[in-house]
């Protein structure tokens, strides 16, 4: 399957080649054999596939620290907090208002207003395939249960920003919520070290028409959409979503309970999975896409082939010279990168299955097969010509995804995240007939004699005067009875 643009490099003449292009010693991506049966590589294998989402405690604990700062501080928390850590905007503005939103789209080069429209446009096309549906179920007779769904009232999107700004996500987390007709939608991003805001990162959002853009980053934008900033008419949110570093994850799980996220998402994952008719170039490619986020992102290759192996190494010393962000490339590499060597296929799906990877991309002989059988990933790219990229920016799918094997029991942000199901029970008396003695039984069973007494109480009257008379309520789907003739006591 490997592309007629793209050359193969020998494998026998990798470390040669390396040297010879100037790359220097071919980087060396730390391998794990699942051949292997010694405890060292067990333990390597368990670490890898129960590696986990939430920050370490440390990480917590200093983000619980930022949000009751925010939480008893308000806007002047907000404030100290851009200041301390960064993020703030050069005039201390926590907010850019909706003018200046619409002039930022007015600016926006045609090139970038373009691809920015094209990335909506993907966006809500998928988006509109998953509007939820209320449905109704009949149980038995006289017994319907609707499933009603409801757009949220308020969300809020944190995107990333500060080193790299993100208006891809901006557009992964918004577009969605207006898809699913949430209410207020607000955004909050950091701004750069010098207090800008990315230019493009404001024309998106000018062009989505956000409610309020927050300009803060970390734990103390995670507060601020929590507890809201009364002292600036800024509402709490309903719900907090999209991706972002340490402290903002911790933030997200502190208040999670108070009001809903989307979940914990930590370093950007990406995985290969390939074998020997994949183009080394290519895979090499793939691999590194990831791990350009940051030093903490894992990149790992799955494959059945060392001489695979070999020359994709060959190719990342030949490609991280010519990346702007090598420094970072070298260190996600050189800490979180792996070579993992699988005795056949089913071993090396059976590994990606654990691992559940944010990104898979899939480059084997028999691709479709394989496909079917991996069930634990946030987003698969298929073949040769679907490179991770294009799933961040241009196809339309979601690149909010879960990591640290979360895709074992978490999916993409969708529409679904932006809405919520409650459950509508409709009961007649001929359905709770139906359905008393069953009731009254297992209430019976578990000592709950008021739950049995909330089914008895609608099937007989107590009088006042005499307790221990029981006569049948009124039916009351029956007729109306005429009134008596008064008697002469009545008179």
């Amino acid at each position: 399957m490997s592309l007629p643009t793209a050359s193969r490099v020998d494998p026998r003449n990798s470390r040669v080649d390396a040297l010879a292009l100037g790359a220097g010693t071919r980087l060396q991506l730390t391998r794990l054999d699942l051949a292997a049966t010694d405890t060292a590589t067990a333990a390597a294998f368990a670490a890898l596939v129960r590696r986990g989402a939430v920050p370490d405690a440390r990480i917590r604990d200093d983000a619980r620290v930022i949000l009751e700062e925010v939480r008893v501080g308000g806007a002047a928390a907000i404030r100290r907090a851009n200041a301390t850590y960064g993020g703030g905007r050069a005039n201390g503005d926590l907010f850019v208002d909706r003018a200046e939103l619409a002039a930022a789209a007015n600016r926006l080069s045609r090139d970038v207003r373009r691809a920015l429209d094209q990335a909506i446009a993907s966006v809500r096309r998928f988006a509109e395939t998953q509007r939820p549906e209320t449905t109704r179920t009949a149980i038995v007779p006289g017994v319907e249960i609707e499933r009603r769904w409801t757009p949220l009232s308020r969300v809020g999107c944190y995107v990333p920003g500060g080193s790299a700004p993100y208006p891809s996500s901006l557009v992964m987390t918004v577009v969605p919520a207006r898809v699913a007709s949430v209410r207020e939608v607000v955004v909050a991003s950091p701004a750069d070290a010098n207090g800008r805001i990315d230019p493009v990162l404001l024309g998106a959002a000018g062009i989505l028409d956000v409610d309020a853009l927050l300009v803060a980053g970390g734990a103390q934008a995670i507060g601020a959409l929590a507890f809201g900033l009364a002292d600036e008419g800024f509402a709490p949110v309903d719900r907090i979503v999209g991706p972002g570093n340490a402290w903002v994850t911790a933030a997200k799980i502190e208040v999670n309970g108070l009001i809903g996220i989307d979940l914990p998402a930590g370093p950007s994952e990406g995985m290969v999975l390939a074998d020997r008719a994949a183009d080394p170039v290519l895979v090499a490619a793939d691999l590194v896409t990831q791990a350009e986020h940051g030093p903490d992102s894992p990149a790992i290759l799955v494959t059945t082939d060392p001489e695979l192996a070999d020359a994709v190494e060959t190719e990342i010393a030949r490609l991280l010279p010519t990346l702007e962000r090598r420094a970072i490339l070298e260190r996600a590499l050189r800490e979180h990168g792996r070579i993992v060597l699988a005795p056949d296929l089913d071993g090396a799906i059976e590994f990606a299955n654990a691992y559940a990877p944010e990104h898979l991309s899939v480059d084997v002989e028999d691709v479709e097969a394989a496909v079917a059988r991996l069930d634990s990933a946030g987003s698969l790219f298929v073949g040769p010509w679907a490179p991770e990229s294009a799933g961040d920016y241009a196809t339309g799918a979601n690149h909010v995804l879960p990591t640290g094997g979360l895709a074992r029991s978490c999916g993409p942000l969708s529409v679904e995240s932006f809405g919520r199901y409650s459950q509508v029970q409709r009961i007649d008396r001929t359905g709770l007939s139906a359905l008393a003695d069953t009731i009254r039984t297992l209430a019976t069973a578990e000592g709950l004699s008021a739950h049995r007494n909330a089914v008895d109480a609608r099937f007989r009257t107590v009088p006042a005067d005499d307790p221990g008379t029981v006569t049948p309520a009124p039916d009351p789907a029956a007729p109306p009875r005429p009134a008596a003739s008064p008697t002469a006591s009545d008179r």
